[in-house]
């Protein structure tokens, strides 16, 4: 006997599965085209509203367009992608849009633009929605090639907790984290987000611009005007290269000392109080949440000075210098003895330095997110802070082998003012100095039973404990 089997080749339960309800855009620009494009990938379908449905410009494959209104009815959640001078038109939909979730991305060119949010603009001209301020962190860019370390986040906020947990819902889908910033009176603040211009990176771009200009203008007066007004020389073709070259080791070692400069604060403070408990000052905490940034742009500053290290020899200048000594040695039949204590100190300095600057890399390197996400907390801190401190002294002592005994010399102070590398040393030699006294044993030990917890007792409070006793 011979049987025959047949095999269906679609689901029993097709026919019964109830069609997923579609999400809605309203714009075809590239942030509403990106956007479709990445809802679609998540597996979502995807219709859009537009004025012009048949000439409305190239869409993502797969999606619908229609009018607005047959848009708005066939959704649920509709993410409104266009400008808030073009909400005018959402008046004419209010039977369409009452009970939905509407999701407002928009941004505005400048802080303070309206009197009022856009968000908020939005609930008031559509009170039947539910409004939900939304994706406006994110650029088309971002949602086209899905989260990254720097735009993973997506900020929420609005009146309706069932309208922000559908929008939570899509955004948690298309792989971002949400965090609710609560009510619709903080859309005001979400839209602020895109329009701050590094606003971690202020304060160590004004400190490096100051360094810079103040140390500028020092060593022209020092070097350049002093030639000019004493020994009737015109070296003003040193600033382009001489100058800058002296200009950019100096802020780098500075900015890399005040990196470690507020750690070293706060164990002092520690120590003083006797506790861990206690709030640092409010300017001792932006100092030390801006220290990845400082690091940077001294690490920047560093790179500046190793590549203009290396055009000296072809300069012009140098060049010229060289030949005009050799054949000044010909001519007088005399040879220069080798100095053996020179060589040790120009080895000794050129080789510091390369391996400060070397350490300086790794700092830099590290600091990246895609990098110290690969680290633990211990590996991380050990190379931010032990290797930190190291790498300040390589640098502190390849500015000291560069000095020698200069500050020997009276022709070192021209004008009766110090070199720039000597000020340069100022705040770098207090950390390393602080950090050593830090490191002594009986410092040391108190500094880290503080930070396990340990209080010390105040006299004055054991007296009145005692009293009311």
């Amino acid at each position: 006997h011979s049987r025959t089997y047949t095999v269906s080749l679609c689901p029993l339960n097709m026919a019964a599965a109830p069609e997923q309800t579609p999400l809605c855009i309203f714009g075809t620009g590239d942030l509403g085209f990106s956007l479709g494009r990445r809802l679609l990938q998540s597996g979502y379908r995807v219709v859009y509203g537009s004025r012009r449905p048949h000439s409305c410009g190239p869409l993502p494959p797969g999606t619908q367009v229609m009018s607005h209104g047959a848009a708005a009815q066939s959704a649920n959640l509709v993410f409104i992608c266009i400008h808030r001078e073009n909400y005018g038109f959402l008046e004419t939909l209010l039977p369409e849009l009452r009970g939905k979730v509407l999701v407002d991305v928009s941004n505005n060119l400048k802080k303070n633009q309206y009197p009022e949010a856009n968000a908020e603009y939005l609930q008031r001209l559509v009170p039947g929605a539910h409004v939900v301020k939304g994706f406006n962190t994110l650029s088309a860019w971002a949602l086209q090639n899905g989260p990254s370390d720097a735009n993973r986040q997506v900020y929420l906020c609005g009146n309706s907790a069932e309208a922000k947990q559908t929008v939570a819902e899509t955004a948690t889908k298309l792989g971002f984290t949400v965090l609710d910033r609560g009510s619709l009176s903080a859309a005001r603040e979400l839209e602020d987000f895109p329009l701050q211009l590094f606003p971690e990176w202020r304060m160590p771009l004004r400190l490096a611009v100051g360094l810079t200009a103040f140390f500028f203008f020092y060593l022209l007066i020092r070097d350049v005007i002093y030639a000019y007004v004493e020994q009737q020389k015109d070296i003003s073709f040193r600033i382009m290269v001489s100058l800058a070259n002296k200009v950019f080791p100096i802020v780098s070692l500075i900015m890399l000392s005040l990196c470690y400069l507020p750690g070293v604060i706060a164990a002092l403070l520690q120590l003083y109080r006797g506790t861990k408990y206690k709030r640092f000052p409010d300017w001792l905490d932006r100092w030390m949440l801006c220290r990845k940034q400082l690091g940077l742009v001294a690490l920047a500053f560093a790179s500046l000075h190793v590549l203009y290290t290396l055009l000296i020899p072809i300069r012009y200048y140098v060049r010229y210098k060289v030949a005009a000594s050799t054949i000044s040695q010909i001519k007088e039949n005399r040879t220069s003895e080798f100095d053996t204590a020179i060589a040790w100190r120009t080895d000794s300095y050129y080789s510091v330095g390369i391996l400060g600057f070397g350490l300086y890399l790794l700092l830099g390197i590290t600091s990246l997110p895609s990098v110290s996400n690969a680290l633990s907390w211990r590996e991380f801190s050990f190379i931010q802070s032990k290797l930190g401190y190291v790498t300040l002294l390589f640098c502190t002592l390849h500015t000291y082998l560069y000095g020698w005994n200069k500050f020997l010399r009276p022709s070192t102070y021209k004008w009766y003012t110090p070199p720039g590398y000597m000020l340069s040393l100022i705040v770098p030699t207090v950390v390393l100095v602080v950090k050593l006294l830090l490191l002594l044993p009986c410092v040391d030990r108190t500094l880290t039973r503080i930070r396990q917890g340990w209080e010390r007792t105040d006299p004055e409070d054991g007296c009145e404990k005692s009293l009311l006793a």
